[in-house]
């Protein structure tokens, strides 16, 4: 089984500028780097499980509400 999830780019986007964060504050607050940020909200890269609920928590969205799953 593969999982396969990418970020809903503007779903995520808006999600992050109602919270106030540049994609810069985004990474800093999520533990992540800034350019992996853009390439998440630019959907180049997808993201593990982990990774995807630490941004949904740190943006308080639910997990489908920024991010598209794939089970194959």
């Amino acid at each position: 089984m593969h999982i396969k999830i990418m970020a809903k780019t503007d779903e995520f986007i808006k999600a992050r500028v109602t919270k106030g964060y540049s994609q810069r504050e985004l990474a800093r607050h999520s533990g992540l780097s800034h350019a992996y940020i853009s390439l998440l909200e630019r959907s180049i890269k997808s993201v593990g499980p982990s990774t995807a609920k630490r941004l949904s928590e740190v943006l308080e969205k639910e997990l489908e509400e920024i991010f598209n799953i794939n089970i194959a």
